[in-house]
């Protein structure tokens, strides 16, 4: 297929085209909308978007990208408000000769000189397959790590199990609830669409800060502590879809919010973002409890597979998770004297200018 039959552009900023393609793409990944990659960062200086459509219009891929590393190396990333899903959206039937055509172009060829990195991502992502297979086509070289792996629930074979969650642990969360209810009195709430507010966001900040990633870690991996993180979560929130796909079940004790589970609801599909409890609350599971009443409010939205993330698998494997995709990190190399360079360091888990 030439490149004629398909119009390549090259757009400054996050395009708003974005959206377009994460319409027509795959269910699982319709967050990768404009405000997923805006919600990175307010400035956005430095990133473009490339962008694909057949001749007629119907929009087929968009690659928006960021610098990284030092400003002379010229290198680039694929951002994302959630580390695991730094990908971009397809449209559903777009073929393998489109993207290399997209792969092919001059732009394309500019963004991967020196390379261009691609994750971390879960490594069954539709887009990460198409672009790594189309630059190996082209020659180019693909440098891939091994962040972890992560771990799914499969609903609908848990729940043709028997109850699900299972008896022993239906009473076990009515324990913790009576306990906590002898504190004070037990609020929960969910919150979606509209409910998004920067109230709402200190309330997991302040969950965020007593719990042991803000209390026992020097707070890299929370999602809420900082002004800059709440305003993050607002951006992406503005944009209604990504709203409604955002999910935060939050539980209260007294007017002390206590634990909170954040997640992304896409199709019959959750992820789970992040999760926190008060180390006070910790002798009565709070996080268990919000836990299990987001698992209520997925049912209704008719989820079938929930995903919890990598790490910590033990807490995971007793809820009925089991391993799922791996999470990778790739970079798109286009010189090989580089690549070869690049791979001890990339593949052996050193610190390279890909590096966020």
């Amino acid at each position: 297929m030439g490149i004629s039959r398909v119009d390549i552009t090259l757009e400054k900023g996050f395009a708003t085209a974005i959206d377009a393609v994460a319409d027509r793409g795959y269910e699982a990944r319709s967050f990768l909308r404009t405000a997923w990659y805006a919600g990175t960062s307010p400035d956005t200086d430095g990133a473009s978007t490339l962008l694909l459509h057949r001749a007629d219009g119907t929009p087929l891929a968009a690659l928006p990208t960021l610098p990284v590393g030092p400003t002379i190396l010229g290198a680039r990333r694929i951002p994302g408000s959630y580390w695991p899903f730094r990908s971009i959206p397809l449209a559903a039937d777009v073929t393998a000769e489109e993207i290399e055509a997209l792969v092919a172009h001059p732009p394309m060829r500019r963004i991967v000189s020196p390379f261009l990195r691609i994750g971390p991502v879960y490594d069954d992502d539709p887009a990460l397959a198409a672009l790594t297979g189309a630059a190996r086509k082209m020659g180019w070289t693909v440098l891939r790590r091994t962040l972890g792996t992560s771990y799914r629930i499969d609903v609908a074979g848990q729940l043709a199990a028997g109850p699900w969650p299972r008896k022993s642990s239906q009473r076990r969360l009515r324990t913790y609830e009576k306990q906590l209810a002898a504190i004070g009195q037990l609020t929960i709430r969910h919150i979606t669409g509209s409910d998004w507010s920067l109230e709402v966001l200190r309330d997991l900040a302040t969950i965020e800060a007593k719990s042991w990633i803000g209390q026992d870690t020097d707070g890299s991996g929370a999602k809420f502590l900082t002004e800059s993180m709440r305003a993050g979560w607002l951006r992406g929130a503005a944009d209604r879809a990504l709203a409604d796909m955002l999910t935060a079940t939050i539980l209260y004790v007294g007017d002390r919010p206590v634990a909170f589970t954040f997640d992304m609801l896409c199709g019959d599909m959750q992820y789970g973002i992040a999760g926190s409890y008060d180390k006070e609350f910790a002798a009565h599971s709070p996080g268990k409890l919000v836990a299990y009443r987001q698992y209520d409010v997925a049912l209704e939205r008719g989820i079938t597979t929930i995903d919890l993330g990598a790490g910590d698998s033990g807490y995971k494997r007793a809820q009925g998770a089991v391993p799922g995709p791996e999470i990778v990190d790739c970079l798109i190399v286009r010189h090989r004297a580089l690549a070869a360079l690049l791979r001890r360091k990339w593949e052996g888990g050193g610190q390279t200018p890909a590096q966020e």
